[in-house]
């Protein structure tokens, strides 16, 4: 089995590359440079059709033909039931995992997100903005910090849930927040971070990785493209 990954490096996009390499499941990395506008192509949007990566393709699927995948979550998803780990089979301790990542997909990832766009990208600092979101990342934390002094990982054992809630994590001090303020959160940060698999999922195109927002990544990212027909 050997899975087509479209990526590009940003917290979405580790999810998959570490879930990829935690398992040394195979693939062929196809780069959506998000900053040049590749995730507009043709191409791109009939695999995933909200114009977001990461997306994958895998030529054997359930039923033995292709199938694309996109949004991150259903992703993490297909490829723990395809591979068979990281998500119990015990019911229970399997609705666990999936609301934890649940948890990161509706609230983690868009309120993290908010966070950091309008602490670093918004063109105008918008001090309520700023506030609110600023606060609600501070709320997040507080809850993970509160489930992991109960347990070493997220749902209790390593799963896709901590994969997905991980990448959001790295760059804490941009959404203003000190891990000091969190010690079981910093614990499993600390934990998860030294995994091989983590590590090597991270690494992928980090040459790539956004530094300095021209213009033309503003206006792919956030501007008026987003909203043609």
């Amino acid at each position: 089995m050997t899975i087509d990954l479209y990526y590009w490096p940003t917290p979405n996009g580790w999810k998959v590359s570490i879930m990829l390499e935690e398992t040394e499941t195979p693939y062929n990395l196809i780069p959506v440079n998000i900053m040049a506008g590749d995730q507009f192509q043709p191409d791109f949007l009939k695999i995933s059709p909200n114009n977001k990566m990461p997306a994958i393709v895998d030529p054997n699927g359930p039923d033995g033909n292709p199938i694309s995948i996109f949004e991150s979550g259903a992703i993490l998803l297909y490829l723990a039931e395809k591979i068979g780990c990281f998500i119990p089979e015990n019911p229970r301790e399997r609705y666990t995992t999936i609301q934890w990542l649940m948890f990161q997909m509706g609230g983690v990832g868009p309120m993290l997100g908010q966070t950091h766009h309008f602490r670093q990208y918004a063109p105008e600092k918008i001090p309520y903005a700023i506030e609110r979101y600023t606060n609600e990342a501070s709320r997040l934390y507080r809850v993970l910090d509160q489930q992991l002094f109960q347990f070493e990982y997220v749902a209790g054992d390593y799963s896709i849930a901590d994969m997905a809630i991980y990448p959001w994590i790295i760059s804490h001090e941009k959404q203003g927040q000190n891990l000091a303020d969190f010690p079981n959160l910093k614990r499993w940060f600390e934990t998860v971070s030294q995994r091989p698999g983590v590590t090597r999922g991270l690494a992928v195109l980090n040459e790539s990785r956004i530094k300095n927002m021209d213009e033309t990544a503003k206006e792919n990212l956030f501007g008026a493209r987003q909203f043609q027909r």
